[in-house]
Formats: C-alpha cells, structure tokens, sequence
C-alpha cells in the first residue's frame, strides 16, 4: 500500500487548522510501514524535535511543524509524538491538546491513531496517550488493547480494568488478546473475583484457549492463592507450549510447594517440552523457599549441562537467593564472584536481605559497600540488620544518613478485594471510611492473640525508643489493618487474601500465624516474595521465606 501525499503550503501550524491534512482529498490511505516512517528527512527533523525539548524553543517547534505537513510525514506516529512533547517541554500544552485533538477528530483513520497511541504507550507516556484515546471519534479492538496494555505496562493494574470495564460497555467485543491482558492486570493486583468474572466471560463467549490465555488463568489463579484452581486448568490445558509449564512451575514455587514443582518439570521432560531459560528460574526459585539446596545446585548445573543454556543474572539471582536463605552466605558470595558478568544491583540486595534474615551485620556491609547507589529499602534492610543484632549506634547512623540525604522509606501497603472494590491500607493508617470499627476489631485481635502466647517482636522497629512505643508500631502495620477490615466486612470461616507490595515482616507472620487459630480461619498472604497460607497457628512457608 502506499500514500499519495499533495504537498502542503508552508504555514503556521494553529492558523486555520487541521481540515487540509485529514479532508479525504488531502491523500488516501494504503500505507505500508515504509510510507508511514518515512527513511529520509524525517529523522532530521525528529532530531530537531528532540532537541526542542531541551531548549523549549516554540519557534523551531513550529518552524518542524510546518516542515512536517509541507513535506507530507504527518501520518508519521514517531514525529507526531515527538512534536506533541516539543509543544508541552516549551510550555505550550494548549497547542500539544490542540494537536492531538484535531488529529484525532479529524481523522478517520484508526490504524494511524492505533500508531500513534502505540508510539506513547512505548516511551511510557500513559497520559498523553489516554489524551489521543479520548478525543478519537473511532475506537477498534486495537485501539482499546493499546489503552489497557499501556496502563499494565505502566503498573497502572486498577485503571486497566477500568478500562476493560468501559469497553465492554462500548459494546466492543474484547478478542484474546485483550482477555490476556486484563488477567494479568488481575494477577498482578490478586484481584480474583474480578479475575474469576473475566474468565466466566471468556466462557460466556466461547472464547478458545491457547497456551497464552491458558497460562494467564494459571497465573492468575496461582497469584490469587487458590493455586488448586490452576493445577485444575493446567492439567485440561494444550501443553505444547513452553509458557504453560512456566506458569506451573512458577505458580508452585511461588506457594512453597518445590516437590510439586518439581514433579511438573519431571512430566515436561517426559512430554519432550524442551525446559527454556524462564523454566530454570522457577524451579530453582521453587527450591530456594524451600530450603533444597542440593536439588537447586543440580537443576543450575543441568541448565549449563544438559541443555546448553547459558545462566543469566536472573539464574545467578536465584542462586545467590537459595544459599543466603539457607544461611550460606560464603557460598552466596561465591557464586557472585564466579559469575562472568558485572553483578547488578539486585544482586547485592538479595545478599543483602539474607543478612537480615541471618542478623548478619558483617556480611550486610559487605553487600551494601558493593552497590554504587542505595535505595530506600537498602537503607532500611541495612538498619534492620543492625536493630536486630541490637547495634543501636549504626542503626541510628543509617537513619541520621537517610535524613540527611532525604531517602524516604517506601510505604508498605497491603490490600484486600471486596465486593468488586480493591481497599488499600498503609501502617497507622486511619483514612478508610471504616477506621474506628477496624481498629476496634485491631484491638480485639491483639488481645485475644496476647492471650494464645502472641509477643510482639520489638528488635523489628527501626529506631532505639521504649519497648512501649515500639509494640505500639507493630500494632499498626498495613497488613493487621487489612486483616481485620477483612474480618469486620466477612462472615465467620471466610477465608481471607491479603496481598502486600513489600516482604511480610517477623511479627506480622507469627501474629497472624495466632490470629487463623483463634478464629479458625484460612489467611492467604501474599507478599513480595510469595504466599504465605496461615491455618490453625502454622503457616504454609514452615517459617522459612
């Protein structure tokens, strides 16, 4: 296919718009990708663009402006996007709306738009791509795809549904790309009733099953704790595939289940499913929580043995995480200085967060003296460590060097789905709706587990104060918060699911752990790290994570 362009007097871009450009005598359409990213001037003039950016110049903006429409690349999405950048970096966003505007509105062309929301969506321009969204008089199914995956890509999981939701109501029907997508966006929040509507639609709709959609309802009922569910749809399930392997594996490591896992990867070499990079991740990881040591070297040297794969950083990761949970921190370090490139800094701080596990100042210094900048949350472990070997001057130097350098500790947050909402909870907080009768229920819940032999475990507080104000910290943390609004909104024997952006700490595990046996009930916490099942005072990890 290919554009017939007219040429376009040179003007000033906002004089009397748009309506020559997108009229449907200015040119037809049956472009092929050559002819919509023109291999000539148009990377002079995105190189102009970029630079507009730098030295917020409005005159060299809509001096390319005309450029652009003389020269025919209007239909170009890379200059396009670039232009609208150059109009909001010189502080013109009216002129950056009004662009995006009359392009859209007056454009009947939806792959051109779909080009250039796609353009935005990959530099991570969410918004600006939501404004192109809004204001196109023509959506398809690809249009609504790229709004939802740029918001997933973007960590945006909450809008993308919404997005979904609105589509539905647009009346266009959602294809298996976009079902994907949006169970992966309910994955990643463990949102599982609106995980287990959407799956309900995709049967509703007869929608087939291939190994990416089959995977992701793995995913999606793994991350959501009811990991039976998936093992239910991954034995029905076409397993020709690499991916879905991946997803079981990884779903059971993720609960703590290595003998599970390891038995899948067994039946996938049995099926001749040739074991890819992704697989060597998850089965070492699934024997990392669980302390297999052994079984985790052997699958290490099977990967570089038996299949020629070359271990990257994240293998290397792995590993290092399977020898500091166990305590080995000497062979943790080993494994580092084998490995044949630069560690990064993930590296260090999977080193680092065994110390703090194995209260291992020495070890930690080492790990934190190898990373070139410092995080929140490297601080944070690095003060941990301290304040559990009870080496209260360095911890108090860490904090004084946080503050002087103005490092804020990431917030903790945990969240529970309710009733088709997601409430989210931050340590202490009290802005919920429901605060007075959540902390009543809080309270109740401390002193029944202080009943059952629950002491709290102030050494975890990251600051040298009376024992008093640091169990006072600890009653507050995020996910206590979401335990007991899950307890005041569900009825007695609801098993309750807790996810959390951050590890579970000491004292949140073994309360909890008290809390299923008091009340007799199943609690699924999820943290950064993996599932945790509390049932009847024990807890699925065995107390090892």
């Amino acid at each position: 296919m290919e554009v017939v362009r007219r040429s376009h007097s040179l003007m000033r871009p906002f004089r009397r718009g748009y309506a020559a450009i997108f009229s449907p005598n200015s040119y037809s359409i049956s472009a092929s990708p050559q002819t919509l990213y023109p291999s000539t001037d148009d990377q002079t003039l995105f190189c102009i663009l970029e630079s507009c950016k730098l030295t917020s110049s409005i005159r060299t903006a809509t001096t390319v402006h005309g450029k652009i429409l003389k020269q025919g690349y209007e239909m170009c999405p890379s200059l396009l996007s670039s232009l609208i950048k150059a109009y909001a970096a010189c502080d013109k966003p009216k002129y950056a709306h009004q662009l995006i505007t009359e392009i859209c509105s007056r454009s009947s062309n939806v792959n051109a738009a779909n080009l250039l929301i796609d353009s935005f969506v990959k530099n991570g321009e969410i918004d600006t791509a939501k404004k192109v969204f809004d204001v196109l008089p023509i959506r398809d199914v690809v249009t609504w795809n790229l709004i939802i995956g740029g918001y997933i890509r973007s960590g945006l999981f909450v809008e993308a549904i919404g997005m979904f939701e609105e589509m539905l109501v647009a009346n266009i029907d959602p294809d298996g790309y976009t079902f994907a997508s949006v169970l992966t966006a309910c994955s990643k929040l463990g949102a599982l009733n609106h995980g287990k509507y959407v799956h309900g639609l995709m049967r509703e709709r007869r929608i087939e099953l291939n190994y990416i959609l089959s995977s992701a309802l793995v995913d999606l009922y793994s991350r959501c704790g009811r990991i039976e569910t998936a093992k239910s749809i991954f034995d029905t399930a076409d397993k020709t595939d690499v991916s879905i392997w991946n997803s079981m594996i990884n779903g059971l490591a993720m609960h703590g289940l290595a003998a599970d896992a390891i038995s899948v990867f067994s039946a996938m070499k049995g099926d001749n499913i040739t074991p890819d990079p992704v697989t060597f991740i998850g089965i070492i990881t699934a024997c990392s929580h669980c302390g297999l040591v052994q079984q985790g070297r052997k699958y290490f040297d099977m990967m570089k043995k038996d299949f020629s794969i070359q271990p990257q950083l994240e293998h290397y990761g792995a590993m290092v995480d399977l020898f500091g949970r166990a305590g080995l921190l000497e062979e943790a370090n080993t494994i580092i200085s084998e490995m044949p490139m630069e560690p990064d800094v993930v590296i260090w701080r999977t080193l680092l967060s065994a110390c703090r596990t194995h209260k291992n100042s020495a070890w930690g210094e080492f790990a934190v003296g190898k990373m070139k900048h410092l995080s929140s949350g490297d601080y944070v472990l690095l003060s941990n460590i301290y304040c559990s070997a009870k080496e209260w001057d360095n911890a108090e130097t860490v904090r004084y060097s946080m503050n002087k350098k103005r490092v804020h500790k990431s917030v903790g947050k945990s969240w529970v789905e309710l009733h088709g909402a997601i409430h989210y909870f931050k340590a202490g907080d009290r802005s919920h709706p429901d605060t007075e009768p959540i902390y009543r229920v809080l309270e109740a819940l401390s002193h029944r587990s202080r009943m059952e032999g629950y002491v709290p475990a102030p050494d975890l507080v990251l600051m040298d104060i009376s024992e008093e104000e640091k169990e006072e910290n600890l009653n507050y943390h995020s996910e206590k918060l979401a335990l007991a609004f899950s307890i005041l909104k569900s009825s007695p024997g609801t098993e309750i699911s807790i996810s959390k952006n951050l590890r579970t700490c000491l004292d949140c595990h073994c309360w909890i752990k008290i809390v299923s046996k008091v009340l007799h009930r199943v609690i699924t916490v999820r943290d950064r790290i993996r599932f945790h099942r509390f049932e009847m005072g024990s807890c699925s990890c065995g107390d090892y994570w």
